[in-house]
C-alpha cells in the first residue's frame, strides 16, 4: 500500500523545484540586458538614476534596477507641418521646416525634458516667427541661408541642456498667399518681357550699327576707287594731251592745215541733239579766206596778234594750175560769202547773238 504522505511530499518537492527553476530563469532574464548599437539605456535603482548602459551585454540587479526605454543616439530628421508666419509687410506665409538633430546625452534627454521632439517643434516655430517677422516677403524668399543659420544657432543653444545637438535647420517650402503668387508671376512675366524687349532692341541696334558701318566702309572704298580711277583717267588724258601737243609741235603745222581742221570741227559742234543754238564764230570767214588764199597760191593776211613766220611762198606752175587756183579761190570766196550771209541771218533772228559773235576769242 502506497504511503499518501510520502507521495504528497514528493509532489510538493517537485513543485518547489519547478518554482525555483522558474525564479532562477526570471532572475537571469532580468539581470542580463543587451543594448543594440547606436542606442543607450538609462538604469534606475530604486527609482533613482544609477547609470547609462552602453551598447553590448550589460548586467543588472534583478528586482532592484529598472531599465527605462532605450534612447536612439542616431541623428534624426523631423519634418514639422506648415506653420503660418506673418512677415514684416503683414503678409501671411506658410513655412515648412526640417530639423536635423542628434541626442548626445541620454540622461539629459530623459530627465531634463519630458518630450524633446515636441519641445524642438515648438521652439522651431517660435524662433521661425521671430526671425521671419523682421523680414519682408522678398527678403524671406531670397534669404533662406540667413534664416537657416539663425534658426540653427538659436535651437542649438536652447537644446544643449536637453542633451541634444541641432546640426541643421532647413526651410522646405515658403508658400505665400495665392493672390501674392499671381502678382509675383505677373511681375516675373513682365520682367522677362522687359528683358526680352531690351535684348531685341540691343540686337537691332547692333545690327543697324554694323549695317551702317558696312555702308560707310563700302562708300569709303567706292570713293577711293573713284578717286584712283579719276586720277588714272586724268593722268591718261594728260599724257594723251602731252603726246598730241608734242606731235603737233613736232609736225610744225602751218595756218592752212589749222584752218582746214577748224572747218572739219565745225559740223561736229552742230551734231549734238542738245544744241538749241549754233553760234558761228567770226574766225569762220577768216578760215575760209585762208583756204582760198592757199588755193590761190598766196599766204593769208597776217594776223596782227601773231608774229609773222618766215615760210617760203609757193610759186605758180603754169596756166592750168593758175586756172584751177582761180576757180578754188572763187569757190572759197563764195563759201565765205555764204557763211557771212548765214551768220548775219542767224544774228538777225536770234536776239543777243550779235554780241556773242562779236565777242573776241
Amino acid at each position: 500500500m502506497v504511503d499518501i504522505g510520502a507521495f504528497i511530499g514528493q509532489i510538493f518537492i517537485i513543485i518547489l523545484l519547478l518554482v525555483v527553476a522558474i525564479f532562477v530563469v526570471v532572475v537571469i532574464f532580468r539581470s542580463i540586458r543587451i543594448i543594440p548599437q547606436a542606442y543607450a539605456g538609462v538604469v534606475e535603482r530604486l527609482g533613482r538614476y544609477q547609470r547609462t548602459l552602453q551598447p553590448g551585454l550589460n548586467l543588472l540587479v534583478p528586482f532592484i534596477d529598472r531599465l527605462r526605454p532605450l534612447v536612439d543616439m542616431r541623428e534624426q530628421v523631423v519634418s514639422f507641418p506648415p506653420q503660418p508666419v506673418i512677415t514684416e509687410d503683414n503678409l501671411v506665409v506658410s513655412i515648412d521646416t526640417v530639423v536635423y538633430f542628434q541626442v548626445t546625452d541620454a540622461r539629459a534627454a530623459t530627465y531634463e525634458i519630458a518630450n524633446y521632439l515636441s519641445a524642438v517643434e515648438q521652439l522651431t516655430t517660435t524662433t521661425l516667427r521671430n526671425v521671419v517677422g523682421g523680414l519682408n516677403l522678398e527678403e524671406a524668399l531670397t534669404s533662406r541661408d540667413n534664416i537657416n543659420g539663425q534658426l540653427r544657432l538659436v535651437l542649438d543653444e536652447a537644446t544643449g541642456k536637453w542633451g541634444l545637438r541641432v546640426s541643421r535647420v532647413e526651410l522646405k517650402a515658403i508658400d505665400p498667399p495665392h493672390s501674392i503668387q499671381d502678382s509675383m508671376e505677373k511681375q516675373m512675366r513682365a520682367e522677362r518681357d522687359r528683358r526680352a524687349a531690351i535684348l531685341t532692341a540691343e540686337g537691332s541696334k547692333q545690327s543697324q550699327i554694323l549695317e551702317a558701318e558696312g555702308r560707310r566702309q563700302a562708300e569709303i572704298l567706292k570713293a577711293e576707287g573713284d578717286k584712283q580711277a579719276a586720277v588714272l583717267r586724268a593722268q591718261g588724258e594728260a599724257e594723251a594731251i602731252e603726246m598730241v601737243f608734242g606731235a603737233i609741235h613736232h609736225g610744225d603745222p602751218d595756218d592752212k592745215l589749222l584752218a582746214y581742221q577748224y572747218l572739219q570741227t565745225l559740223p561736229k559742234i552742230a551734231e549734238s541733239p542738245s544744241s538749241k543754238m549754233w553760234i558761228i564764230p567770226s574766225e569762220f570767214t577768216e578760215a575760209l579766206r585762208g583756204i582760198g588764199d592757199a588755193f590761190a597760191g598766196r599766204a593769208p593776211a597776217p594776223d596782227p596778234s601773231r608774229a609773222p613766220s618766215p615760210r617760203p611762198r609757193p610759186s605758180s606752175a603754169g596756166g592750168a594750175g593758175t586756172s584751177a587756183a582761180a576757180e578754188a579761190v572763187a569757190a572759197a570766196r563764195e563759201a565765205a560769202s555764204a557763211a557771212d550771209d548765214i551768220a548775219s541771218e542767224a544774228m538777225a533772228r536770234t536776239p543777243g547773238l550779235g554780241d556773242a559773235a562779236d565777242d573776241p576769242r
